[in-house]
């Protein structure tokens, strides 16, 4: 029993999320779905972050604590509180590392809670895991990946694969999955060098110490998914993963009908039902840094697939120009401000996606039955990409030259997407994941029975 507080006869589960906005979602629908397994919740971020998750759970009963976020970080301006305002993703690490200053104010406030059953942490945050050692709390992990990825990448690091070869094009099979083939160029920084030795090498080895001493690592994902990649995590590392996802199907918020209609595009993808002509949704998450070259080629290649297209532009857009959305105001948008992506994904209008393959973008995809275009760019999205297309077949694979997708190239793999035979055959398959999906998370389906088990498992340890 942890030293904090009285006993409380309900699980009471501390949910710390990493300050990004594709960290914080799947936490907040974790949350939620603690609420479902009647437990008690409270959830700390900085005050630059709480707006949105007060937003995001003003209808359940949270409890949220605000953390100052630490001031005068070289390089990181002031108010800068989650890496999607980050003027760089070169200051990732700067921001990561910053986190750790956080932990005495932490340890103080976790003092004043009543008793805490367990500490769920998002992995960035490696030094709550530490806090809960030290109180004598249990703590659980959350990475975001999928297990297909972290298995691939722990198959590969292992057996020293990623210094097999001088070129990093140079392919590999892997030792645990031999039908599956590599190239370093399909891992990101610092893992696609022979030495990956850097500061951003040192803090992901750090991670996975502290994440060795959890009672368990959350995976967002669903056991029929990718059931050899689980079973190799649990058979070869430790902690033990536990798959409670697709969390993206959680009880979602209520929103009003009054908002509901101010949306100009589900207004626009309303028109688009009406009028029968099937949409491409195009989405590169929120710290994709895409040059002007490569938005022109983006551009040009869905002004010339002639198909419907709804384009959010995050992070830059304003090189478009006025004349392009002219050109194409018949049949595409461009949206610039954030939206609600899981309620696009939804609109039985849209037959497509065109993604960066970021792992919440891949299942809210796979949960609304909506077949992807894999555009990966960062992180562990080459893997998920390869997952998509070649393991569970619900996409296609849109290929660059020398970094850049070219507009024709583009247009051929949108037409496939939307109009093709290959297109049906992905939008066939998906419909079959996104059942196997929607069966997990029911009661007595293996995600929530996974989840269930876990919090009781922990409650009465302590």
């Amino acid at each position: 029993m942890s030293p904090l507080s009285s006993y409380n006869p309900e699980p009471h589960v501390v949910l710390f999320p990493f300050m990004a906005k594709g960290h914080i979602i799947p936490l907040l629908h974790l949350a939620r779905l603690l609420l479902d397994h009647r437990a008690t919740v409270t959830l700390f971020t900085t005050p630059a972050n709480r707006p949105y998750i007060d937003q995001s759970l003003s209808d359940d009963d949270i409890t949220i604590i605000d953390l100052p976020f630490p001031v005068n970080i070289p390089g990181i301006p002031s108010g800068i509180e989650s890496t999607d305002k980050l003027p760089s993703m070169s200051l990732f690490l700067s921001f990561a590392k910053a986190t750790k200053l956080m932990q005495p104010n932490f340890e103080n406030l976790l003092q004043t809670l009543p008793h805490v059953s367990c500490i769920i942490s998002d992995q960035f945050l490696h030094w709550t895991f530490e806090s809960a050692t030290k109180f004598g709390i249990p703590s659980l992990g959350f990475n975001g990946m999928s297990a297909y990825s972290s298995a691939i990448c722990r198959d590969a690091s292992v057996n020293g694969l990623l210094s097999l070869h001088e070129s990093p094009d140079e392919p590999f099979t892997l030792t645990s999955f031999p039908w599956i083939k590599l190239t370093r160029n399909d891992f990101d920084y610092p893992f696609n060098k022979r030495d990956p030795s850097s500061p951003l090498f040192d803090f992901i080895v750090d991670i996975y110490k502290a994440l060795s001493n959890c009672y368990g690592l959350l995976v967002n994902s669903f056991y029929e998914l990718e059931p050899l990649f689980v079973d190799y995590l649990n058979r070869e590392s430790k902690p033990k993963a536990f798959c409670v996802g697709p969390l993206c199907l959680t009880r979602p918020q209520k929103v009003e009908p009054v908002l509901q209609n101010k949306c100009r595009w589900i207004q626009w993808l309303d028109k688009k039902l009406a009028q029968g002509n099937p949409v491409l949704y195009v989405a590169f998450g929120s710290q994709a840094e895409i040059s002007p070259t490569q938005l022109t080629e983006i551009a040009g290649g869905l002004e010339e697939s002639k198909v419907s297209f709804l384009w959010v532009v995050r992070k830059s857009g304003t090189e478009l120009g006025e004349e392009f959305e002219d050109r194409i105001k018949e049949r595409g948008m461009v949206v610039k401000e954030w939206v609600d992506q899981k309620r696009i994904l939804e609109h039985e209008i849209v037959q497509g996606f065109l993604s960066h393959c970021g792992w919440n973008s891949v299942l809210e995809s796979i949960c609304s039955e909506v077949p992807i275009l894999a555009w990966p760019m960062m992180a562990e999205q080459q893997l998920n990409a390869k997952m998509v297309v070649e393991e569970i077949k619900i996409g296609l694979r849109v290929e660059s030259r020398n970094g850049i997708i070219e507009a024709e190239s583009l247009k051929n793999k949108v037409k496939e997407l939307m109009e093709g035979e290959n297109g049906n055959e992905v939008r066939k398959r998906v419909k079959e994941v996104a059942e196997a999906a929607r069966n997990s998370i029911k009661d007595g389906g293996s995600s929530w029975h996974t989840l269930s088990q876990l919090i009781k498992e922990i409650h009465l340890q302590n």
